[in-house]
């Protein structure tokens, strides 16, 4: 086997990141992936395809929504439309249709007509909600810096605000106590606060709770208050299906000399005197490499392909430790006849340029939460659709639609005997259920689906109990904690050997951010000339 200066194991786009600069520096880069296809979960695959649908449906198994990677400056620097990116805007980026009556309030890019949206449906926060924004996106500054360095070992609250400090006060004068009190709180106390309508509120903690903790989590309060950046970068989609970011950052990898191969799982890093020196595959194949890149879970890379021999009990241990947490939620990805028509929305043309999220109240986001606490799928779960398909006719090309429907929150483990391969149809059915209620068109429209429950998501994705963030976004799993202090700069006790994943700083979405990071730290430890 030849020898690459890089083995990056997995293809999931952080990988990719850190292989698209590695390569542009000029390293020789193999990435192995454990899968057919490429892109971890952010992947497009081709399904159904029937006589009736010759073409089939463009079907993202992972991720769909691309918001913070376009925060970073990645795509630019690596200028990935030479290589076939192509994103389409959603605008408005996300849309509210009312529960209990005719209303939707739409999210867009421009604030000025979000301020009007909502004000047609809940006048009396119209402005506080351009105060929220104007609030948060001063510290959102500094915070989207922080995250697109290696982290300190500095106070944590330090490293979040140093780079805004650089460009002026985060804060209006009298508002530093308050300010940091917010950061401090909850994201469910920060919209409560913030808000009077029980319909903004649903929806902006909904929202909020796509990065995981529970609305009552202490020191998540920017979860909400990250609501400000999307008026900045808006939310895109890429042409084609989501994979078209990893299918890129692929090109241009083989452009600059790489090699991809693709059913390659890894079984073991192989380590010589403390130093990683090559990867061993499933099928006992064996490649060489002065550097060894680990884009999967912590846990897999160290527990199981470093192994305990070389990491000794303790390290073992406290990387066994690691919260994961017990699953997230599931997705069903359909095949459907046509879009929803939304009760609340009727002929509304721009409900399905974005995501639709149904979650009637706060009080029907914590009742799911309470049967996840007890192990239970919710009996009535919240909702996030998305249908791509009118905004990118490539996704369905036959006349007919996609929508996909992600819900939380569902056990990874389950308590009273249940198992996934048992109920996932039957909690699948309840999602789509939940559409129904409010689009009752879609009652007998599903022409074929791909479920996947937590159970799935591990196995598809290597997503260890189905959290699709890798580890929990809590605060003591964030910035210099993520995933434990003594990795937390992408290095390992390992030499030679890196992480990169969404495990690391600064965690999950399609953000690039941990991919560009450990890119970062490589390159630096590493100059081009004393690699060998």
């Amino acid at each position: 086997m030849p020898k690459y200066d890089t083995i990056i194991i997995g293809s999931g786009h952080n990988g990719l990141v850190t292989g698209c600069y590695l390569a542009k520096a000029g390293y020789k880069v193999l990435v192995l992936e454990r899968r057919e296809n490429i892109g971890g979960a952010v992947c497009t695959e081709t399904m159904f395809c029937s006589e009736e649908n010759p073409h089939g449906f463009r079907i993202d198994v992972g991720s769909s929504v691309h918001i913070m990677i376009h925060q970073t400056g990645i795509l630019e620097e690596l200028e990935l439309e030479k290589y076939g990116l192509d994103y389409i805007e959603m605008d408005p980026m996300m849309s509210y249709p009312l529960p209990d009556r005719k209303g939707v309030i739409h999210f867009y890019k421009d604030l000025e007509k979000t301020v009007d949206s909502i004000r047609r449906v809940a006048p009396e926060d119209a402005e506080n909600y351009r105060e929220f924004v104007k609030f948060w996106s001063r510290i959102n500054q500094g915070v989207l810096k922080a995250f697109l360095v290696p982290p300190s070992g500095k106070n944590l609250v330090t490293e979040m605000m140093k780079g805004q400090f650089r460009d002026g006060s985060m804060f209006r004068k009298g508002e530093q106590t308050a300010g940091i009190q917010k950061i401090l709180s909850s994201y469910g106390k920060v919209v409560d606060d913030a808000f009077e309508s029980p319909y903004l509120k649903a929806a902006l903690i909904w929202f909020a709770a796509q990065s995981g903790p529970t609305p009552d989590m202490p020191a998540t309060g920017d979860f909400a208050g990250w609501q400000s950046m999307l008026h900045q970068s808006g939310a895109k989609h890429p042409r084609g299906g989501s994979g078209g970011l990893t299918r890129a950052m692929a090109e241009m990898i083989r452009r600059y000399g790489g090699e991809i191969k693709t059913n390659r799982p890894v079984r073991s890093i192989e380590i010589e005197n403390g130093r990683a020196r090559g990867v061993l595959t499933e099928n006992n194949d064996y490649y060489e490499g002065d550097l060894i890149v680990s884009n999967a879970h912590v846990q897999t890379t160290m527990l199981k392909m470093v192994g305990r021999k070389n990491l000794g009990d303790h390290l073992f241990k406290r990387v066994e430790n690691i919260q994961v947490g017990n699953g997230f939620g599931m997705v069903i990805r359909c095949a459907v006849e046509e879009l929803p028509e939304y009760d609340a929305a009727p002929d509304d043309p721009e409900i399905h340029n974005g995501m639709q999220l149904l979650a009637p109240s706060v009080q029907y986001m914590y009742d799911a939460i309470g049967d996840y606490q007890k192990k239970r799928p919710p009996e009535n779960p919240a909702v996030l659709a998305m249908t791509f398909s009118k905004i990118d006719p490539e996704v369905a090309k036959d006349g007919k639609h996609t929508l996909f429907a992600w819900a939380q929150w569902h056990p990874y483990e389950l308590s009273g005997g249940l198992a996934w391969d048992d109920i996932r149809e039957r909690e699948a059915h309840k999602i789509y259920d939940v559409v129904t209620r409010y689009a009752p068109n879609m009652e007998g429209k599903l022409i074929d689906w791909y479920i996947q429950s937590p159970l799935d998501i591990e196995r598809k994705h290597g997503l260890l109990r189905g959290n699709v963030m890798h580890v929990e976004m809590n605060f003591d799993q964030m910035f210099m904690f993520r995933p434990l202090p003594e990795m937390s700069r992408y290095e390992t006790p390992i030499k030679n050997l890196y992480l990169s994943s969404a495990s690391c700083h600064p965690g999950g979405g399609v953000f690039g951010a941990a991919g560009y990071n450990a890119a970062g730290v490589i390159l630096k430890n590493h100059k081009r000339k004393k690699l060998f």
